[in-house]
């Protein structure tokens, strides 16, 4: 994989076990929290895949350094925009042990402590997933109208702000409205969440795609620091947390191939399983093409500009 280089593959696997010399605050599917100090938190991107809300046993070697990577790309590049939860301390700084420090050092970062908002803001510029399912149903997106006609896969008139409502863990988030947000954070922060979810998003759209990718939606996560601001935090931009698509292979009218999970959860929708744990087991080449799809993306959207294409 040209301009990275992954963790080795015969080294010790990466479990939230390995960090002793902080507290773990949380384990979510993807993602390891410990405590630092009251201003800081140490957040560990493993290489745990989830798929329907369930976390596969077999991990997808390198993915949470990739995740690590797109995200503090993203959060560069994003900073003009809106203020994100990175800090300016190193793992290098907060990790004693030299082996710990070379499994986490391109896996972890040092972030603030923020309160977290309690919602996913999503922006969509592609008619795909629940949102084609919402207009099948009855020609709208989260309650928002849209012209009649458009396939799948369509690209929307205009980019829409689709926010959801974080559930409680192992429950799935609730698609609600902007006027809902508003209602459950206050006018002013929704509008400043949906105002920064649009504006990244369409720095992002353009910047993709002058590399031949398509953004078809994303969500992002904010909290609020010591003095109330709004700050992006969690990951950003990642293939965990936004459909990629290749340019070259888009087709609207059917759900385009993308670089993510959907080997895993095309394979698992082969099977007679319930989508409750445990979960079946994963092959190794399935397991290998994900890992393939994680880098690619990473490659293309850290990579030049195409010949030809605006940067």
């Amino acid at each position: 994989m040209s301009g990275i280089s992954l963790a080795n593959p015969s080294a010790p696997a990466y479990h939230c076990g390995l960090v002793t010399q902080y507290p773990l605050i949380h384990q979510g599917k993807v993602r390891d929290s410990f405590a630092i100090d009251e201003q800081h938190m140490l957040i560990v991107a493993s290489d745990r895949l989830s798929a329907f809300d369930v976390v596969m046993s077999e991990p997808i070697p390198g993915k949470g350094e990739i995740l690590t990577r797109i995200s503090n790309f993203w959060f560069e590049k994003t900073c003009g925009i809106i203020p994100n939860h990175l800090s300016d301390i190193a793992v290098s700084e907060v990790i004693d042990d030299p082996q710990v420090l070379n499994l986490l050092q391109h896996r972890a970062v040092v972030v603030k402590r923020l309160k977290p908002l309690p919602l996913e803001a999503i922006v969509r510029g592609y008619l795909i997933g629940s949102g084609w399912k919402d207009y099948l149903e009855n020609g709208k997106v989260c309650g928002i109208r849209l012209p009649p006609g458009l396939r799948q896969a369509d690209r929307l008139p205009e980019v829409i702000f689709t926010p959801s409502n974080k559930a409680a863990a192992g429950e799935h988030d609730i698609n609600i409205d902007l006027e809902a947000i508003r209602e459950l954070i206050g006018a002013s922060l929704a509008d400043q969440v949906r105002e920064a979810s649009i504006r990244i998003y369409q720095l992002a759209v353009e910047h993709a795609a002058a590399r031949g990718v398509i953004i078809a939606d994303t969500k992002f996560e904010f909290g609020l620091d010591d003095e109330g601001r709004v700050v992006l935090m969690d990951e950003v931009l990642t293939p965990d947390s936004s459909r990629f698509w290749p340019e070259e292979s888009y087709r609207p009218g059917s759900s385009p191939p993308s670089y993510d999970k959907q080997f895993v959860r095309d394979y698992l929708e082969t099977l007679d399983w319930d989508k409750r744990p445990p979960p079946p087991p994963i092959p190794a080449e399935v397991i290998e093409a994900t890992a393939a799809k994680y880098r690619e993306a990473y490659e293309r959207l850290t990579g030049p500009a195409k010949q030809g294409r605006a940067k």
